[in-house]
């Protein structure tokens, strides 16, 4: 490889269509969160139970510092597709951060966060997606 195509950002490949469905938009997002050591990471279609947006993707992180780096890693990965955020909520300090795309919407909490506003109870019922396909194994 030379060293026009290491600086090429264009010679990736994309990770998403910018016409992408909502479900591969949150698939996408999964596969950038579990790249980047999300833990318990969850999709959950919640647009039987909601307005807002379609689908929830939600996930762990280990401290504030990591919550801020999966928030801009999927900003990054999803921006070289020319898909960007509606916008950002939440600062890192609060423990919980997310980032919203319409019909996808990120959160990203940190454990205590996590435990306490406990969205997956709230949008449980019929609502968790099958992710298993999506995940690399450690």
């Amino acid at each position: 490889m030379d060293r026009e195509e290491i600086l090429d950002t264009t010679a990736q490949p994309l990770l998403v269509d910018k016409n992408a469905t909502p479900k591969e938009l949150a698939e996408a997002i999964v596969t950038v969160l579990d790249a980047k050591k999300a833990r318990n990471i969850k999709l959950l279609y919640v647009e039987q139970q909601t307005s807002i947006t379609s689908y929830f993707v939600l996930c762990t992180a280990n401290s504030r510092t990591q919550v801020r780096a999966f928030i801009d890693e999927v900003e990054y990965k999803l921006s070289l597709s020319g898909i960007l955020p509606d916008h950002i909520e939440g600062v890192d300090a609060s423990g919980w951060m997310l980032i919203d795309y319409g019909s996808v919407i990120v959160h990203v909490f940190n454990r205590e966060a996590r435990e306490f506003y406990n969205l997956e109870k709230l949008y449980a019922e019929n609502s968790e997606v099958d992710i298993a396909g999506l995940l690399k194994e450690d």
